[in-house]
């Protein structure tokens, strides 16, 4: 079996990795989100047309998180580091990595219990949320309202070069719960050309673009890690 300093392993999840516990994807909703579409909920011109609307759907949606659970996915992916160093590269804005027990997590698309200024500097500091409720009240230290540490479509990725050289180090890549259709997230596993070894966890798997060095397991995504996990122990 293979040390923690001679193997490791990048884990890049998408929507499809939490569905399992309850948190629904936008892609499975028929392009709908409680009933919003994009454009009015996950859009820098949404904030600036409707900031309340915005936050009421942020708010209902860290509602949600909060009350899930790991599923046997994330914990699969927390177990794997007692023989790896594992780092988790994920487009989810919820902490269930976390809650799992992952310890070196990287999120490309911000974290939903976070917050940050509206005003200019978003990057600079990120404030925690209390509970579940984000309220016009909530205000960084320069007097600019709080929004979801979120990276909306149409924002830039800050985390996209941090999550490119993590991906170029690794020895095996686990794509799980991702289309691989939102840019430019979908474009980092072109980065791990050193992974000698690949898989893409998705019950739609077959049906996926990605290049022939993946090897596809066509399941859910608990039921995917557990035959990774099986076929790690045997090497």
């Amino acid at each position: 079996m293979a040390t923690s300093k001679q193997l490791t392993i990048s884990v890049f999840s998408g929507a499809g990795m939490s569905a399992e516990s309850g948190i629904s994807t936008f892609r499975d909703s028929n392009g709908l989100w409680e009933n919003y579409r994009i454009e009015e909920v996950a859009t820098p011109q949404a904030w600036a047309k409707d900031p309340d609307l915005v936050t009421a759907f942020y708010n209902a949606r860290r509602k949600n998180v909060l009350a899930a659970e790991p599923n046997e996915a994330h914990q699969a992916i927390a177990a794997l580091e007692s023989f790896a160093d594992v780092q988790v590269i994920t487009q989810n804005i919820d902490d269930l990595h976390e809650r799992a027990g992952s310890s070196n997590i990287l999120h490309l698309h911000g974290q939903i219990r976070m917050a940050k200024s509206s005003g200019p500097n978003q990057e600079k500091a990120y404030y925690p949320i209390e509970g579940w409720e984000l309220t016009e009240k909530d205000l960084c230290p320069d007097g600019y309202r709080l929004r979801p540490h979120v990276v909306w479509f149409g924002e830039a990725v800050p985390a996209y070069e941090d999550a490119a050289m993590m991906l170029s180090k690794s020895d095996v890549l686990i794509v799980i719960g991702t289309s691989l259709q939102v840019y430019p997230a979908a474009g980092l596993i072109h980065f791990a050309e050193k992974a000698r070894t690949k898989f893409i966890i998705d019950p739609k798997a077959d049906e996926l673009d990605v290049p022939t060095s993946f090897e596809k397991v066509n399941t859910m995504a608990s039921e995917g890690m557990q035959q990774i996990m099986e076929w790690l122990k045997k090497r």
